[in-house]
């Protein structure tokens, strides 16, 4: 079949070769009209052939109705009307066929071929027509008419609706071009519509973490220490009263702290009238871009051990805990105020005032990193020693922090508790997540985390974070 340029859809609902019912009417009326022009054509046909007229009106009638097959067989239409051109008839078969092939999708040498053979036919027809009139005088006229009326009429039913098919099936390839690439877009801009509720999900979970994040490096290490110091204030309250008053003042001042710190957390989270709280929004491509360059970060080989640990290798499992990314930096754009370096000092008294023996080493040039460097780095050292409150109660903590050129390294020992266990009598509760969550917190920022128990019945975990340029 050869199509004609115009719709074609997978469930037509025409008959036979037709999309629509409509164009197989208009085609059964084209016919109609072509066989009874070509069947009163035939009357004439016949008295010049000599034959019988009703054979002349049955020729006419099988030949106009070949237009029936128009937008199937157009050749075979333009074909037929050359074939009977001769015998005067088929003029409207001819003028439709030529239009149907013309508006097709045929090569166009093949729709030049056909037009060229009817302009030659209907040339040949008029010519002969006009001369015998001339030469039995029923036209009184020059020796130019001849000529000229026969190309007129060639060109009149041949150039009109070859150039009408050429214009019409050009204008409809346009629009189902423009249909295909409007349909195109539209499933792009559908698929853009998918991806951006896909990342806004991946934001949403995003921030909900984060926001998770941040409330456990501001409670869970400063919570721990007061239950600490509540466990012994309990004990000693009637033996050592002074004591008990101490132990007091620091539960009191670390609650303080970890007030502070959470209004901090908790004013960024605020919209700026301060109606409510609401979630930052999450640029998701520097995220991504972020996530991508960690995973790079972490495959690489580490320069050297951290005092003695290799620095790869596959994260062991354990007891103790962690946050996972750091300081509230790849949330929402907005960096919350966090600790750094600086005061790890105080972090490390805390843990001491608390009855952990905390041994600190320092190698290298101490000197300032980015902050989410440094509040990393601090929470990796934070956590650990508040995980060693939980699950190694009294024993020896060696906490060694070592700088060196393009990157600074961490690690966190604590040697074997003085108890079978070394649980806390104060049972702190543990989520379980804490080795992943600091994985997650220095692979964000290209690092390699390490933990794992030590052949002397400790604990150990070895971070290392390359400074950011």
């Amino acid at each position: 079949m050869t199509t004609t340029g115009e719709e074609h859809t997978a469930a037509g609902t025409g008959p036979w070769w037709w999309v629509r019912w409509r164009s197989a009417v208009l085609d059964a009326g084209l016919a109609g009209a072509s066989a009874v022009e070509c069947a009163g054509e035939g009357i004439r046909f016949a008295h010049d052939a000599g034959l019988p007229v009703p054979v002349g009106v049955a020729f006419g009638l099988i030949a106009g109705a070949v237009l029936l097959l128009r937008r199937k067989w157009p050749i075979a239409v333009v074909l037929v009307s050359i074939a009977i051109t001769p015998a005067q008839m088929g003029f409207l078969m001819g003028l439709v066929g030529l239009y149907t092939l013309a508006a097709s999708e045929l090569p166009r040498r093949i729709i030049g071929a056909l037009a060229g053979m009817s302009f030659a036919g209907m040339l040949i027809v008029t010519f002969v027509r006009a001369h015998q009139g001339v030469v039995r005088g029923d036209v009184t006229m020059g020796d130019w008419f001849v000529p000229f009326i026969s190309i007129s009429t060639a060109l009149g039913m041949t150039a009109p609706p070859v150039l009408l098919g050429l214009y019409v099936g050009a204008r409809r390839r346009l629009m189902e071009s423009l249909r295909e690439r409007a349909d195109s877009l539209e499933r792009e801009l559908q698929l853009l519509a998918e991806r951006a509720e896909e990342r806004a999900e991946w934001a949403r979970n995003e921030e909900r973490t984060r926001i998770a994040r941040e409330m456990h490096d501001v409670v869970a290490h400063r919570v721990s220490l007061m239950v600490v110091h509540a466990a012994a204030l309990q004990a000693v309250a009637r033996k050592d009263p002074e004591k008990a008053v101490k132990n007091a003042a620091l539960v009191g001042d670390m609650g303080r702290q970890a007030l502070t710190e959470l209004r901090e957390m908790l004013g960024v989270l605020r919209t700026g009238d301060g109606a409510g709280a609401r979630v930052p929004p999450v640029p998701p491509v520097p995220l991504a871009a972020v996530r991508v360059a960690a995973e790079a970060a972490a495959s690489r080989a580490v320069d050297g051990p951290v005092d003695g640990y290799p620095a790869g290798g596959q994260p062991g499992s354990g007891h103790l805990g962690g946050a996972q990314l750091g300081g509230g930096h790849l949330g929402g754009g907005h960096l919350v105020d966090g600790p750094c370096l600086a005061e790890l000092d105080e972090l490390i008294g805390q843990s001491a005032a608390a009855g952990m023996v905390v041994d600190l080493s320092v190698e290298g040039d101490v000197r300032a990193y980015a902050p989410e460097v440094e509040q990393t780095a601090y929470r990796v050292v934070q956590e650990a020693l508040t995980n060693v409150h939980k699950h190694a109660a009294g024993a020896k903590t060696h906490v060694r922090l070592a700088h060196r050129v393009s990157e600074i390294a961490m690690q966190v020992e604590n040697e074997c508790p003085p108890e079978p266990g070394g649980a806390s009598s104060v049972r702190l509760p543990s989520g379980g997540n804490g080795l992943l969550g600091m994985k997650e917190r220095v692979a964000a920022l290209g690092g390699v985390f390490v933990s794992g128990a030590t052949e002397a019945g400790g604990f150990r975990v070895s971070a290392v974070i390359p400074t950011l340029a």
